[in-house]
Formats: C-alpha cells, structure tokens, sequence
C-alpha cells in the first residue's frame, strides 16, 4: 500500500515575502499621510512632501472616469497619477487576480494584523462567525456600495466617497480633515476584524468588489494540487475568504 502524502503547513507565525510587502506599502503610505499633513502646516518631509492619498489611491482613477471622458477633467482632488495607478491595478487584476487588495492595501494589511490576534483569541472558530448562507448573501453588497459610489460621483462631481471610506480615516482619524462616518466604519471595520477575516474586504469594498471581477478571466488562477490532496479540509478552514478549495480545480473566487 502506498501512503497519502503527509501535509506540511507552514508556520503562521513565519513572516512571509507578503508580510514584508504589506509593511513596507503601509509605512510607505503612512508617511506619506503624515508629510502631506505637516506641509499644510508649513512643515514636513523632504523626500515626497507633498503627496495626498487621493494621488495614489487607484479608485480614484475609477470614480473620476465619467468625469474625465464628458468634460475631459478629473473631479475634485483627484489627480491624474490616480487614473494611471488604475490603469496599472486593472492591468495586474488581468494577469493575475486583485493583487493590489492582497499586497498592497493597508487598510486590507491593518485587518490581517487584527486578525492574527482574533485567531489567538478564538483558535478554529475564528471566522467562522458569520454563517455560510449569510455570507454568500453579504459578499454581494459591496457590489452595491461599488455602483452607489460610481453613481454619487458622477452625478455631483465631487469625492463622496471619502467621508465614509476607512482607508482616508485610518491616515486621517488624527486630523480635522476626516469625517466621523469614516472613523466610525474604521472602527467597526477592525472590530469585526478580530471575529471574521477583512471584513470589509468581503462586505463593503467597492474596489475590491471591482477588483475581483477580473478573477473570471485572469490569466495566472490558484490551482489545486488534487494529487497531493488528502481530504482534510484544512485548506477550506484556513481560506480567510471563506472560499471551498476542497473541491476546486481552479480557484477563481
């Protein structure tokens, strides 16, 4: 008789070339957030001084598109590098899958490092709060969020996304800049995130939402080794999307 290959997990508390990734776009962005805060008040860096977020947030090149095609300019605080950021994320999402949303956002870093502690807390039941009917239902309203934020920005011309957004609140709850609607869905946001895995990754993001459309025609897709496999699930249990792997060819979720 031949034995089922012995799975090997890898240590979670290993950081891995991600962990270092998501770090240095957290502090890169960080800084950058504080600099442009302290050039408002005639003071601040001097490598990138005078950077807002809304220069390097790609959704910004998303909303503003409807602007910048009928009357050539982009809304209000909105640059033109966000409109190339997109570009490049659209790009990226094409080949292989929302790697901004993985790699590169912090707020989607910020709710990793609460959730390591939720795992701790809760041990196998973390994320496994929010029942699987549910959670097919909820995955879909970031659709929602993702055509009411699309719609309000067209139609008035002006960000209105930025009072609710938890990414603005995250490098802005210290200012006088960010609104209490933003602050308030933050904290909820990494609340809920020692419970279930990027909550708002899952429920609310519209880009991620737009992001993950692209999973349907990406050229690079998860695959699964099914002869290696040795029916344990575990792959089920540690997906913090709340994806069956178990039984997929390809995953494109």
């Amino acid at each position: 008789a031949v034995d089922k290959p012995v799975f090997h997990a890898r240590s979670l508390t290993k950081p891995s070339v991600r962990s270092y990734v998501q770090l240095f776009f957290f502090l890169l962005i960080g800084y950058i957030a504080v600099g442009k805060a302290l050039s408002e008040i005639g003071t601040g860096w001097t490598f990138l001084p005078d950077i807002s977020l809304h220069a390097i947030c790609p959704f910004g090149g998303v909303v503003t598109l409807y602007n910048l095609i009928t009357d050539g300019r982009t809304i209000q605080k909105v640059h033109e590098s966000a409109v190339v950021l997109a570009a490049l994320a659209t790009v990226l999402a094409i080949v292989a899958g929302p790697i901004l949303c993985g790699w590169v956002c912090p707020l989607g870093t910020v709710q990793d490092w609460i959730s390591h502690l939720g795992k701790k807390l809760f041990k196998r039941k973390y994320n496994t709060f929010v029942p699987d009917p549910v959670h097919k239902v909820l995955r879909w309203s970031r659709y929602g969020v993702l055509l009411w934020v699309v719609y309000a920005t067209a139609a008035s011309g002006k960000l209105v996304f930025e009072s609710v957004d938890p990414y603005y609140a995250l490098f802005h709850f210290w200012t006088s800049e960010v609104a209490w609607a933003g602050v308030a869905i933050l904290v909820i946001t990494l609340v809920a995130s020692l419970f279930v895995a990027r909550p708002w990754c899952k429920y609310a993001c519209p880009y991620g939402a737009l992001l993950g459309l692209f999973n349907k025609i990406r050229i690079f897709s998860i695959r699964r080794n099914a002869g290696t496999c040795i029916d344990c699930k575990r792959c089920d249990r540690a997906c913090p999307m709340n994806i069956t792997i178990s039984t997929a060819k390809n995953v494109r979720d």
